[in-house]
């Protein structure tokens, strides 16, 4: 790789992100009541409505209307939001069970129905059809692309400045957007950054850019291990961002799945995973992309991975796992395809047992992406398989591990 590439970042506030964590929330609340509820929900909120729609089979009955206003107030849309006001507004609830034929699916895998199960992880069925991809690189110690993971920690701080009071004059919507100059597929520089901070209505942009740059951007580049000497860092381009979040623009559940997953640097398979239980393959599946890439790039086995599985409806075991390094194996493919179906099984039930997925931990992920943070909750980003990994490469006499 060679150039410049951009990814951008979100904050709390976006009314995209505010979209997924109402989703994420309420799915949240359903394990934490059933941990086998099925659920897929999602959220359309505008400046005066809030629509949450989808499936949801489950033995709880939740009060979903004051877990929307509590997301809200969380995230600073509150009784003293100037533009916002996430308590008074109306919140439409239109859930139905899932459908059966879907539930069946699940229930009664493909293999369970043709006799060729082999073990009790066999009986459940991906829920969907689709292709997940999971990319790991070794830009970050997080192994994670370089421009989406400053992306993501400039917006978290800017959300912290806020939230702690630090720059209370910020309001919770906002974005930013990292370009980082590579040279021979490595990053030797950041280029460009921009943040666009909403902000109290009448509060002099002359401020604004000073105390960003101070509390945010300044200690972030300090921790960075390239060059930012010469990086052009565009505050508030607008010329006004004093109204924001739902009462600015209609947000949506998976409409930023780019910032969710690897900033554009490795392919997505188009499903969004917010609101979605982990019997959905788009979300489960994706994890385990991700925790198998990560594994091997920490393994030693190469410099960028990208996994892909794809699923069929109603089918426990993925249908192909394919592996790309580009060039950056240190093992034949082949072999390292070998020892990677030998060390995860990713039929949906055991990615689930495997990752503890029924644990309610998803709202956390619905902010500042789902992979590259190495939380208690996210259990993908564990390399716990690398020995698994070598272990395999030597069984099959690939390599001399001394």
């Amino acid at each position: 790789m060679h150039g410049i590439f951009t990814s951008e970042s979100v904050f709390l506030g976006h009314p995209d992100k505010v979209a997924d964590q109402v989703s994420d929330a309420i799915l949240d609340a359903y394990l934490i009541a059933d941990k086998q509820s099925r659920v897929a929900v999602e959220t359309l909120v505008s400046a005066t409505r809030l629509v949450v729609a989808g499936e949801v089979t489950s033995k709880a009955n939740l009060d979903v209307p004051s877990i929307v206003r509590g997301v809200l107030t969380d995230i600073g849309y509150s009784s003293n939001s100037s533009d916002f006001n996430g308590f008074q507004y109306d919140v439409d609830v239109l859930l139905k069970e899932q459908d059966r034929n879907i539930a069946n699916s699940v229930r009664r895998s493909y293999e369970t129905r043709n006799d060729s199960a082999s073990d009790e992880l066999d009986l459940q069925g991906a829920g969907d059809q689709g292709t997940v991809f999971g990319y790991a690189c070794d830009e970050t110690p997080e192994l994670m692309p370089l421009p989406v993971s400053v992306a993501h920690q400039l917006a978290e701080r800017v959300d912290d400045a806020r939230r702690q009071r630090i720059l209370p004059f910020l309001g919770p919507d906002g974005k930013t957007q990292v370009s980082i100059q590579y040279r021979d597929g490595h990053p030797v520089n950041i280029r460009t950054v921009v943040l666009s901070c909403h902000h109290q209505p009448g509060f002099r942009q002359d401020l604004i850019v000073p105390a960003v740059h101070e509390h945010v951007v300044n200690p972030c580049f300090e921790q960075l291990a390239v060059e930012t000497d010469n990086c052009r860092v565009i505050v508030n381009p607008q010329e006004s961002f004093d109204v924001g979040g739902p009462a600015a623009d209609t947000g949506l559940t998976g409409r930023k799945i780019i910032v969710d997953s690897y900033g554009g640097m490795a392919r997505h398979g188009g499903g969004a995973f917010s609101g979605k239980d982990p019997s959905k393959v788009d979300r489960s599946g994706a994890y385990a992309a991700r925790w198998i890439a990560k594994n091997v790039v920490a393994a030693g086995l190469a410099k960028r991975c990208e996994v892909q599985i794809t699923y069929v409806i109603s089918m426990a075991r993925p249908t192909d796992v394919a592996i790309e390094c580009f060039g950056t194996e240190s093992v034949p493919l082949f072999v390292l395809e070998t020892a990677i179906k030998r060390v995860f099984d990713l039929r949906p039930a055991a990615v689930i047992r495997d990752l503890d997925l029924l644990r309610p931990i998803y709202r956390k992920t619905a902010c500042y992406g789902h992979f590259g943070r190495e939380l208690p909750e996210f259990s993908w980003e564990c390399t716990n398989r690398v020995e698994s990994l070598l272990h395999g490469i030597r069984e099959a006499n690939a390599i001399k591990v001394s």
